[in-house]
C-alpha cells in the first residue's frame, strides 16, 4: 500500500503528465511549467509536509507567482521562506521559453514574492515551527502554470483571463489533482486564499463531505492587503472558524 506521500506525489505528477504538452493563446504567449523544471523541489515538499494524512486545512491559492512558485516550485513559494523555514534548496531547472524580465534563477533568484512572504510569514509567526503547522495544515496552488504576456514587463496572465476552451483541459487535470490531494490528505476545509481559488474549490470538490472559506490575498496589488494583511487574514480565519483565538 503506497504512502500518503508517495500517493501525494503521484497525483501531482499525474497532473504533470496531464499539462505538459498543453498550448495556450494570446496573451498567455509564455507558460511556465514549475512542476517540469522544479520538479524535484515540488517532490520534496510533498515527500516531507505530506508525510501523513489528517489535514484538516488546505489553504488554496490561484496560480504560481513569478517570484514564488516559479522559482521553488513550492506553492506561495518566497525563495527565503521555502530554503530557511522549509528546508527545501535544490537545483531548479528552467522554462523552455522565458521572458527575459522574468528568468527562472531558482533559489539564486534575489526578489522577493510578496504574496508568498505574507502567507508563510503568519504561518511561521504562529506555529513557529513547519512541523507544527503542517500537523494540521497544508498549502497547494489549484493550477501550477504560470502564464505571461509578451509585453515589456511580461505582465502577469491570470487564468481567469484565459478563454475557456484553452483552460478546460487545465481544469479537468486541476481539479482531479485537488480531488485526489483532499482525500489522500483527509482534507476537512478548503481555505481560498482569494475569491478565485474558492469559487474553484467549491466546483472541484462538489459532492465531497468538505467545508469551504476564505481570506483576503495577501498581493501587494490588493489595497486591504497592504493595511496589515496578517492581522485581517487571523480574523477572518478566526471568524470563520478554522484557527481559534489563541494557538
Amino acid at each position: 500500500m503506497a504512502s500518503v506521500s508517495d500517493s501525494a506525489v503521484a497525483a501531482a505528477h499525474e497532473a504533470r503528465e496531464a499539462l505538459r504538452q498543453l498550448n495556450f493563446p494570446s496573451p498567455a504567449d509564455y507558460t511556465y511549467h514549475p512542476l517540469d523544471y522544479a520538479w524535484d523541489a515540488h517532490r520534496i515538499y510533498l515527500e516531507r509536509y505530506a508525510a501523513s494524512g489528517d489535514r484538516s486545512v488546505l489553504f488554496l491559492g490561484m496560480n504560481p507567482g513569478p517570484f514564488g512558485m516559479a522559482q521553488t516550485g513550492v506553492p506561495f513559494g518566497e525563495v527565503a521562506v521555502v530554503r530557511d523555514w522549509l528546508g527545501i534548496n535544490v537545483p531548479v531547472g528552467s522554462p523552455s521559453k522565458e521572458h527575459p524580465r522574468k528568468r527562472v534563477l531558482g533559489f539564486s533568484c534575489p526578489r522577493s514574492e510578496v504574496s508568498g512572504r505574507r502567507l508563510w510569514g503568519l504561518f511561521q509567526e504562529r506555529f513557529g515551527k513547519p512541523e507544527t503547522f503542517f500537523e494540521g495544515h497544508t498549502v497547494h496552488n489549484y493550477c501550477p502554470l504560470l502564464f505571461l504576456e509578451n509585453t515589456p514587463t511580461g505582465r502577469n496572465v491570470t487564468p481567469e483571463e484565459l478563454p475557456a476552451e484553452a483552460m478546460r483541459p487545465v481544469e479537468t487535470a486541476c481539479n482531479q489533482l485537488l480531488r485526489d490531494l483532499t482525500r489522500i490528505l483527509k482534507v476537512k476545509t478548503v481555505v481560498g486564499v482569494g475569491g478565485y481559488a474558492e469559487a474553484k474549490a467549491r466546483q472541484a470538490l462538489e459532492g465531497l463531505n468538505v467545508g469551504f472559506a476564505r481570506v483576503l490575498h495577501p498581493s501587494p496589488a490588493s489595497p486591504a492587503a497592504n493595511r496589515g494583511w496578517s492581522a485581517a487574514a487571523t480574523k477572518e480565519l478566526v471568524t470563520q472558524g478554522i484557527w481559534s483565538t489563541r494557538t
